[in-house]
């Protein structure tokens, strides 16, 4: 029987922890049965701004503004946030005024997009191009999502987002109800590869099997929005994301880091992560550490 190659010519995604992301319809909620549920208190926690660098999201400073994306869907920034009872069977951390849980629809996917967009531009209030850019940056991540849900074979995404809670008396939009984001990603490690993105190890083809002792979740695009900072919001995506990565039967999860984030480091120390010192020596043209939690 023939074997499908897949042709591999491109780095890992790289976790950054800025200070300050297939459209499923919602009927299909009720097929989602739920395993498990929590619920925390909110701590305090401050992250720090810098610059993010993915497989699948173009660095500003080789963004171009006339590129093309793809046709926009027919997206309603107007959209009210999903009723509660809709949501009753699905996996989801409650914290304060707050919920984190998966994203489900094109209108949270667009608002987790802006979200990156808007902590690449922070501290980038005179640049009179910056609205123009952030639009267009985040059309293009709003499209890398949807393509990363997909997938290839043997790969599964999800895109977390955290939202405030729904209040009787307060009708909010999703565009002003999503205030936290990130990836998590269930893949496999390359023939060759000891830990995620080894450089100089992985032949350009490989074959797929995706599964195997060798399955592993990892974490990028964490983003919190500059409203909702130092309410515990990072720490509680992180802890979802542990549970859903366990649930999903990988034994490792792991995640990039900037070396010069001493806060992100410590967040992450906390939820027992470890440093792979092995990795260390590869990673100094980049900047990062890359770090590995048992589950």
């Amino acid at each position: 029987m023939p074997t499908t190659t897949v042709s591999i010519h491109a780095p890992p995604e790289f976790l950054t922890f800025p200070a300050s992301v297939a459209s499923r319809n919602i009927h299909k909620l009720s097929t989602v049965t739920a395993s498990w549920r929590m619920s925390m208190d909110s701590g305090s926690f401050q992250t720090k701004k810098r610059e993010e660098l993915s497989l699948h999201i173009q660095h500003p400073a080789a963004f171009d503004p006339k590129w093309d994306t793809p046709r926009q869907p027919d997206l309603r920034f107007d959209r009210l946030q999903i009723p509660e009872q809709d949501l009753k069977e699905l996996n989801k951390l409650e914290f304060g005024q707050f919920v984190a849980r998966e994203a489900l629809i094109d209108e949270e996917y667009w608002t987790a997009a802006w979200l990156r967009a808007e902590s690449l531009w922070e501290n980038r209030g005179n640049d009179r191009y910056a609205d123009s850019l952030k639009k267009k940056y985040a059309d293009q991540e709003f499209h890398a999502i949807r393509r990363r849900l997909i997938g290839p074979y043997g790969q599964k995404s999800k895109c977390i987002i955290t939202l405030r809670k729904q209040d009787e008396k307060v009708k909010r939009t999703v565009l002003k109800s999503v205030v936290g984001t990130l990836d998590l990603s269930i893949r496999s490690l390359l023939p060759g590869e000891i830990f995620p993105g080894e450089h100089g190890k992985a032949p350009h083809f490989c074959n797929i099997d995706g599964g195997g002792e060798d399955r592993y979740s990892y974490v990028s695009n964490l983003v919190v929005s500059l409203s909702a900072r130092r309410q515990g919001i990072a720490t509680n995506m992180m802890q979802f994301v542990v549970e859903t990565a366990k649930s999903s039967g990988v034994e490792h999860l792991y995640v990039h880091v900037d070396r010069n984030n001493k806060l992100a480091q410590q967040l992450y120390d906390k939820m027992g992560f470890e440093m792979i010192e092995e990795a260390s020596d590869g990673l100094v043209e980049d900047n990062t550490f890359l770090l590995r939690c048992r589950l």
